[in-house]
């Protein structure tokens, strides 16, 4: 079954960077749009960014200019580097495959995600 696992989280210091990564089995990474969401503590989990196999991406207003995701086809992982963090963006970060490129539906079940702490 077609499964992703997401990593690099941690505690870091508002302005500072952190570099998440998601692997995904080949079975479903070539072939689909990918996407990082977050959930935040009593919050509904949201769409932060997405790239397509093209290589196109769309990011959430509030992280604009700040998150870089981006697609390694050969290693089928994706990634977000996450630049001037803020304590808002506090959350346990997940990836997932997208039915097409921003859609609501999402192809796999849901991971453990990696949590992301950020102190001010």
């Amino acid at each position: 079954q077609a499964q992703v696992q997401e990593s690099g989280g941690g505690l870091v210091q508002a302005g500072g960077s952190l570099r998440l990564s998601c692997a995904a089995s080949g079975s479903i990474f070539s072939m689909n749009v990918m996407g990082w969401y977050r959930q935040a503590p009593g919050k509904q989990r949201v769409l932060v960014a997405a790239i397509s196999n093209g290589g196109s991406t769309h990011y959430a207003a509030s992280v604009k200019g700040r998150f870089t995701i981006s697609r390694d086809n050969a290693k089928n992982t994706v990634y977000l580097q996450m630049n001037s963090l803020k304590p808002e963006d506090t959350a346990v970060y997940y990836c997932n495959a997208q039915a097409y490129y921003l859609s609501p539906t999402t192809l796999l079940s849901w991971g453990q995600g990696t949590q992301v702490t950020v102190s001010s």
